[in-house]
């Protein structure tokens, strides 16, 4: 029968299959050919012998966090506590489109910093959607309670932005642990240790992935780069060489929207700093 990964924790896997939560092996043919099993894979599990034996083919994945054919990622940054990490999230976002996944930018704990906004106004102008919350008074879960419907949603971001406190504000329970942020070190504590999809409603999914506070791009070469930040795009034919760079090019459409505030210059910036690390290093 044919039913979805919702939780891995070493080798054994949970399938839903119709209403029923299975624990599943593998068989030994995934492992023989290095195909590894997901969280959100669709898969067909022997009822007999309670085993996965197929996995089917997928519409994207992500190596971190690990999981498969995901809807939409709901980028979460919070206005303080930690401070905003906008290269964070011009590399998630940078995956998201890459993955062909529907990036939502949700700015959680507004109560402690009005300047939130200005990173709104950078966004939205760009195309995103971007949603604001409070976790802790549930304020704003109403919208992402909306949107999540008959889709596998994934939460991103890095510790300490609130994460499992959204998820378990939607859900009304504590399905995940709560984890506190270090006033030190400003950095969340890794309280998610696997990566599940929770059931909000028949079809759909949130996942609760472990938190993170680096976040690496795999299968992106320095001269794509420029292709998954969507501004640039109306600009890049106004380039006068076909394989501008738009970072040391005089004739560059790109700057030149950059120079006339088209295109925000913080993202710009960010821009050049990832595609001279991804040069350099050749991973971020």
């Amino acid at each position: 029968m044919k039913g979805i990964v919702v939780r891995i924790q070493g080798n054994s896997y949970v399938v839903k299959v119709d209403d029923e939560k299975i624990s599943c092996t593998a068989k030994g043919v995934f492992k023989f050919k290095k195909m590894q099993i997901l969280v959100g894979d669709n898969v067909e599990v022997d009822m007999e012998t309670k085993s996965i034996t197929k996995i089917y083919p997928r519409k994207n994945e992500f190596i971190r966090p690990p999981i498969a054919n995901v809807d939409q990622l709901i980028i979460v940054v919070a206005s303080a506590d930690p401070s905003p990490d906008l290269m964070l999230l011009d590399k998630q976002l940078v995956m998201a489109e890459k993955n062909g996944v529907e990036p939502i930018i949700c700015i959680n704990k507004i109560d402690l910093d009005a300047s939130y906004t200005d990173i709104i106004e950078v966004y939205e102008n760009i195309g995103y959607q971007v949603i604001t919350t409070t976790a802790k008074n549930g304020i704003g879960i109403d919208k992402i309670a909306r949107i999540i419907n008959n889709k596998i949603t994934a939460f991103s971001g890095n510790s300490g932005v609130g994460k499992s406190a959204l998820t378990n504000n939607i859900f009304n329970e504590d399905v995940a642990i709560e984890g506190e942020t270090s006033e030190k070190l400003q950095r969340g504590r890794h309280t998610t240790k696997h990566v599940e999809l929770y059931e909000f409603a028949k079809n759909s999914f949130l996942a609760d992935t472990p938190g993170f506070s680096s976040f690496d791009v795999d299968g992106i070469s320095a001269k794509e780069l420029a292709e998954y930040f969507i501004e640039f795009n109306n600009y890049i034919p106004d380039c006068e060489y076909r394989s501008c760079s738009h970072v040391k090019e005089l004739n560059c459409g790109v700057k030149k929207a950059v120079s006339k505030r088209k295109i925000d210059k913080g993202r710009y910036e960010r821009y050049v700093a990832l595609y001279e690390k991804m040069k350099g290093d050749k991973k971020w």
